[in-house]
C-alpha cells in the first residue's frame, strides 16, 4: 500500500488554523466524520494563486441544502452519494443545479459504494464534474482533482463576469446615445462604470475642449467624495493630487490602472478630450480592465453626439426667427389649400357614398322583387291557379317596388343635402312590427336556399326613430345572414327589451368571425373572411351602413361569435331612452 493511500486524522489541538484573507470556499458533504477530518488533514497547507482553503462541513444532504441556500460563493463541493438515503447526494446535485441555479460550483462525487451509483449513469444523468471512489481518492489524487476543479471554477467565474459586463455594455450603449446633455451623459458614464465593475466606485469626469486653453478643464460629473468638484471652473479648482493625475492622463492619452487610482482617456472625433478618474474599493482584475477598455471605446460616439447636438442647438437659435416667419406664411397658404382640399374631399366622399349606397341598398329590394316574381311565375303555371296567393305576391312586389322608389327619392334628397349630414325623421315606430315585415319580405330569399327563417318577436314594442332607416339596417342584417349561411340552415331573428337597450339580433349559422374579421368589422368597403354560400355578390358596405344607422339613433351595432358553435350574432342595440318621447 502506498503512503498516498493512507488518510491521517488531524489532531484536535491543530484544528484552529488561521485562514488567509482570500480563501477558496470548499464544502465537504459526507455522513462520516472521519472523512471530514481526513480531508482537512490531506488539504492542510493547500494554496492556489496565493489563496488558501476554507473548508465547510455538512454531515447530511439536508444540512448541505441549508448551508448552500444561506451562503453563496462555494467553489467546489466534495460530495458523498449515500447518506441519509441511498441517493441523497444525487438529489443534492439536482437541488444545486435546478433550484439554486448554480452552474459554476464544481461538484466532485465521492462514494464508498460505487454499485449504488454506477459511474456512467451518474455522469450522463447528473451535472457533476468528477466521479471518484473513496478507495481511489488518495491525498495526491485529491490534491489534483481539487486543483483542476478550482481552475475550472475560476475560469467559469471569469466567463460569468465577462458575460455580465458585456450585457451591461450592450444595454448601456443605446441609453448613453440618447443623452442630449453633457452633464447627464457624464453622470451616466460614472454610473455605468460602477455597475460594470460591480464595486463601490468614486470618481470624476473631466472635459478639455479643443477650442479652449490646454490647461482649462471642466468637471462634468462627480460621485462620492468628488461630487463637490462638479462645475469646477476656477472658483472651485481641483485638488492638487487630483489635478496632477488628470494632467498626466491628458498628457499620456491612454488608460492607466493602478491599485488606488485608475484613469480612462477618451478622444472624440470633434477634438474634445475626456478623462475619467476612478477610485475603487478593490484592485481591478484583468477582466475588469478589458471590459472598461471595451466600454470606453464606445464612448467617443456618445460624447460626439452630445457635442454636435449642443452645437446644433446653438445654430438653431439663429434660425428660429426666420422659421417663424416662413411658418406663418406657409400656414396661411396651407389654410387656403385645406379649404380647397376639404371641398374636394367632401365632393368625392359624397360621390363614393352615393355609388356605394346605390350598389348595396338597392340590391336587396331588387332581389326580393326578383324572388317574388319567380314565385309568381310558378303560380301562373299551376293548375288551378292560386289566385289569392298570386294577388298576395303582386302586393308584395308592389310594396317592395314602392319602398325601392322611396329609397331612391331619399337617396337623391340625402345627396343634395350632403351624405355626411343625414337628418333622421323622429317618430313613434312599432319596432316589433317593423322587424316582422322585414322578416316576411326576406322569407322568399331564404326559401331559395332551403333555409328556415324563424322569428322571436313580441306583438308590439315601440320606440322613437326613423322607420325607413331602421328597416334598411334590419334588411342588411337578415340579407347578410341568408347570404353567408349554408343551404338548409336556420336563421333566428329576435327582438327584446333589456334594462338599458332595445335589441334587434340576427343569429346565423355561417362560418363565424375570424380574429382578422374582428379588427375590421363595420368598416366601409371591408369584406370579411367568409364567402357567400351561393355565389352572391358583396360590396362591403352593408355592415358599415348598419353601424351608421344605429349610431344616428344613439345606439351601436355589435357582433359576436359563439364558442364551440357555428355562426355568429349581429345586433342593433338602441337605448331605451328613445321611448321617453312617446
Amino acid at each position: 500500500m502506498n503512503d498516498d493511500d493512507i488518510l491521517l486524522l488531524l489532531p484536535d489541538d491543530e484544528s484552529g488554523e488561521t485562514l488567509p484573507a482570500a480563501s477558496w470556499l470548499v464544502m465537504v458533504v459526507d455522513d462520516d466524520p472521519a472523512v471530514h477530518e481526513g480531508t482537512r488533514f490531506a488539504l492542510s497547507g493547500y494554496s492556489l494563486d496565493g489563496a488558501g482553503l476554507e473548508l465547510v462541513s455538512a454531515y447530511s444532504a439536508a444540512e448541505a441544502r441549508s448551508l448552500l441556500s444561506a451562503r453563496r460563493g462555494v467553489a467546489v463541493i466534495l460530495l458523498d452519494v449515500v447518506m441519509e438515503t441511498d441517493d441523497a447526494g444525487l438529489r443534492l446535485v439536482d437541488f444545486i443545479r435546478r433550484e439554486l441555479k448554480d452552474e459554476t460550483v464544481r461538484i466532485i462525487l465521492r462514494t464508498g459504494q460505487p454499485g449504488q451509483a454506477p459511474e456512467r449513469r451518474v455522469i450522463v444523468d447528473y451535472d457533476i464534474n468528477d466521479y471518484k471512489a473513496k478507495t481511489e481518492l488518495t491525498a495526491d489524487k485529491l490534491f489534483t482533482s481539487l486543483t483542476a476543479a478550482l481552475r475550472a471554477y475560476q475560469q467559469l467565474k471569469r466567463l460569468e463576469e465577462t458575460r455580465r459586463g458585456l450585457e451591461i455594455i450592450v444595454d448601456a450603449a443605446p441609453m448613453l446615445l440618447d443623452y442630449k446633455s453633457m452633464q447627464r451623459l457624464a453622470e451616466g458614464v460614472l454610473t455605468q462604470v460602477g455597475s460594470l465593475l460591480n464595486v463601490a466606485c468614486e470618481g470624476i469626469l473631466v472635459l478639455r475642449e479643443q477650442t479652449g486653453p490646454q490647461d482649462a478643464v471642466s468637471v462634468l460629473a462627480g460621485s462620492g467624495c468628488y461630487q463637490h468638484l462638479v462645475g469646477g471652473d476656477g472658483a472651485r479648482p481641483l485638488d492638487d493630487d487630483v489635478r496632477e493625475i488628470v494632467a498626466r492622463a491628458f498628457a499620456e492619452r491612454r488608460h492607466t490602472f493602478g491599485d488606488r487610482w485608475s484613469t480612462l482617456y477618451v478622444h472624440t472625433a470633434s477634438g474634445s478630450e475626456i478623462v475619467a478618474l476612478l477610485k475603487a474599493d478593490r484592485s481591478l482584475s484583468e477582466t475588469d480592465c478589458a471590459l472598461i477598455a471595451l466600454f470606453t471605446s464606445r464612448l467617443s460616439v456618445a460624447f460626439d453626439n452630445v457635442i454636435l447636438y449642443e452645437r446644433l442647438q446653438r445654430a438653431n437659435i439663429g434660425l428660429e426667427q426666420r422659421v417663424v416667419e416662413r411658418t406663418a406664411e406657409l400656414m396661411r397658404a396651407n389654410r387656403r389649400l385645406a379649404m380647397q382640399r376639404s371641398d374636394l374631399r367632401r365632393a368625392n366622399q359624397l360621390k363614393t357614398e352615393i355609388l356605394g349606397t346605390v350598389a348595396h341598398d338597392l340590391k336587396n329590394p331588387l332581389a326580393v322583387i326578383l324572388g317574388r316574381a319567380e314565385m309568381l311565375g310558378d303560380m301562373i303555371e299551376a293548375r288551378p291557379q292560386p289566385t289569392e296567393a298570386m294577388h298576395a305576391q303582386i302586393g308584395h312586389i308592389r310594396e317592395t317596388a314602392r319602398r325601392l322608389t322611396g329609397m331612391i327619392e331619399t337617396l337623391i334628397a340625402d345627396a343634395m343635402n350632403d351624405a355626411l349630414d343625414i337628418a333622421l325623421r323622429r317618430e313613434p315606430v312599432d319596432f316589433a312590427a317593423l322587424a316582422r315585415e322585414v322578416s316576411q319580405a326576406n322569407a322568399p330569399l331564404a326559401e331559395t336556399k332551403s333555409q328556415t327563417l324563424r322569428s322571436q318577436i313580441p306583438d308590439s314594442l315601440y320606440l322613437c326613430g326613423d322607420a325607413e332607416r331602421l328597416r334598411e339596417a334590419m334588411d342588411n342584417l337578415i340579407s347578410n345572414a341568408i347570404k353567408y349561411s349554408p343551404v338548409g340552415a336556420e336563421i333566428v331573428v329576435t327582438v327584446a327589451r333589456e334594462a338599458v337597450d332595445t335589441i334587434y339580433a340576427v343569429r346565423d349559422h355561417g362560418p363565424g368571425l375570424s380574429p382578422e374579421d374582428n379588427a375590421r368589422l363595420f368598416g366601409r368597403f371591408q369584406r370579411l373572411s367568409a364567402k357567400p354560400t351561393a355565389g352572391e355578390g358583396s360590396t362591403g358596405l352593408g355592415l358599415s351602413i348598419v353601424k351608421r344607422i344605429a349610431e344616428l339613433h344613439g345606439g351601436r351595432a355589435t357582433a359576436e361569435s359563439h364558442a364551440g358553435e357555428a355562426g355568429s350574432t349581429f345586433a342593433i342595440r338602441l337605448p331605451n331612452i328613445a321611448t321617453e318621447v312617446l
